[in-house]
C-alpha cells in the first residue's frame, strides 16, 4: 500500500511515519514528488497495519497497490523516474544512444568503436568485459582486463560506461568500472544477482529475459528495488517466439504498455531484438517513435571477424546513418538525442 502525505507535511512527520512501518515489520521506501511525498509500506498484507497509520500527523490518505509490481508501478511513483549518468539525463524525454561491441576484443577495437561511437553522436559506450554465451566454447570475454579497456576508453572519449555483470561476485569489481550495470536477459531472474546490484548506488539495465511476461520483468525489477537501488532502467532486446526468420521477436508494444505501467525508463535494443544488421536502423526508429527513453545498438570495426553478434553488429558507417535517421524520427515526434 502507500501513503500519500498531506501537501505541506514536514519532514519530522514523514520521519515519524517511516520509523513506525519499520516498527510494524514492514520496509518503508520514500517517493518526493514536487509537492507531495508518498510512502510505500512493502510486505505481506501491508493494508492490514492501514489502522495504526491512517490517523498519524501529516497523513494525507492510504490507498492499497492493486498490481503485484509496487516499487515500479505508477501507483507509487506516479512521475517518470529521471536519472543523472555520466553527465548525461536518463528519462524524462530526451533520448540516449548506448553504442559498441557486443564483446571487448582487444583494445585497438574498442578504441576505434568509442570514437567512431562518439563522433556519431551516442551517449553511452557499451561492451562486454563478460559474456554470457549459449556454448561454452565460444568465447567468453576479456574479464576484469576488458573492464580496465573500458575504463581507459571512457577516460579518452568522455563516455560513459554500460557492461554486463554475470555473478554477484562480480558486482563489486563490475560496478567500480561501469557507470550504469548491465543484467542480461538469461539473469533477469537471477534473484541473488538482482538483490546484489540493488545494493549498489549506480543504474542498472535490466534487460528482459527470452520468454518473459511484462509482469514478471517488473516483479524483477522490484528486486532491485525493493533493495534501495531506485535507479533501474528496463530493456526490450526481443523475446522468443515461434517466429525463425529472425533472432528474436523485438516486443515493441512494451514501450507504450511500461510507459503506462512503470515509472522507470525504458530502452530498445534493436540488434538483439532482430539479429541482422540491416533491419537494426528501422526498428531503432520504431522505438524511438514508440516513445522509449534510448538506444542500444551494438557496433565493430568489421562485424564479419566479430568474436560474437557478428551479423547484428553496424559498421561505423552504418551507424552513422541510423543516427541520422533516429534524429529524423525523434524532431518528427517532437524528441532530441541527448548531447
Amino acid at each position: 500500500m502507500i501513503i500519500v502525505m498531506q501537501k505541506g507535511a514536514t519532514e519530522p512527520q514523514v520521519e515519524h511515519i517511516v520509523k513506525r512501518i519499520e516498527e510494524l515489520g514492514y520496509k518503508a521506501h520514500l517517493s518526493a514528488g514536487e509537492d507531495t511525498t508518498i510512502i510505500g509500506v512493502i510486505g505481506h498484507n501491508a493494508i492490514e497495519v492501514k489502522d495504526s497509520l491512517v490517523h498519524l500527523p501529516g497523513v494525507g490518505q492510504i490507498i492499497p497497490i492493486s498490481k503485484p509490481f509496487k516499487l515500479s508501478g505508477r501507483e507509487w511513483h506516479p512521475e517518470d523516474s529521471v536519472y543523472k549518468v555520466h553527465g548525461h539525463q536518463v528519462g524524462g524525454g530526451s533520448l540516449i544512444v548506448m553504442a559498441g561491441p557486443c564483446a571487448v576484443e582487444s583494445r585497438e577495437q574498442l578504441m576505434s568503436t568509442a570514437r567512431a561511437v562518439k563522433a556519431a553522436g551516442a551517449t553511452y559506450l557499451r561492451g562486454g568485459a563478460f559474456k554470457p554465451r549459449t556454448s561454452p566454447y565460444t568465447f567468453q570475454g576479456m574479464g576484469l582486463h576488458g573492464l580496465k579497456l573500458l575504463e581507459e576508453a571512457r577516460a579518452a572519449t568522455g563516455l560513459g560506461v554500460v557492461t554486463e555483470v554475470m555473478t554477484p561476485q562480480d558486482v563489486e569489481a563490475v560496478a567500480e568500472s561501469a557507470d550504469i550495470l548491465q543484467v542480461g536477459a538469461r539473469n533477469m531472474q537471477n534473484y541473488n544477482l538482482l538483490y546484489e546490484v540493488g545494493q549498489v548506488h549506480k543504474p542498472v539495465l535490466l534487460k528482459r529475459g527470452l520468454s518473459a511476461t511484462i509482469q514478471e520483468w517488473l516483479l524483477a525489477a522490484e528486486y532491485i528495488l525493493s533493495r534501495g537501488n531506485y535507479q533501474v532502467i528496463l530493456c526490450e532486446r526481443g523475446i522468443r517466439t515461434f517466429e525463425t526468420i529472425t533472432r528474436n521477436t523485438l516486443d515493441l508494444n512494451a514501450v507504450p504498455v511500461l510507459r503506462e505501467l512503470s515509472h522507470l525508463p525504458i530502452v530498445v535494443d534493436p540488434s538483439h531484438g532482430t539479429g541482422k544488421w540491416s533491419w537494426v536502423q528501422p526498428m531503432a526508429c520504431a522505438g524511438v517513435a514508440a516513445g522509449a527513453d534510448g538506444l542500444m545498438i551494438e557496433v565493430h570495426p568489421d562485424p564479419d571477424q566479430a568474436y560474437s553478434d557478428g551479423p547484428q553488429s553496424l559498421t561505423f558507417a552504418n551507424f552513422e546513418k541510423l543516427m541520422a535517421a533516429v534524429r529524423g524520427v525523434a524532431v518528427a515526434v517532437g524528441r532530441e538525442l541527448a548531447v
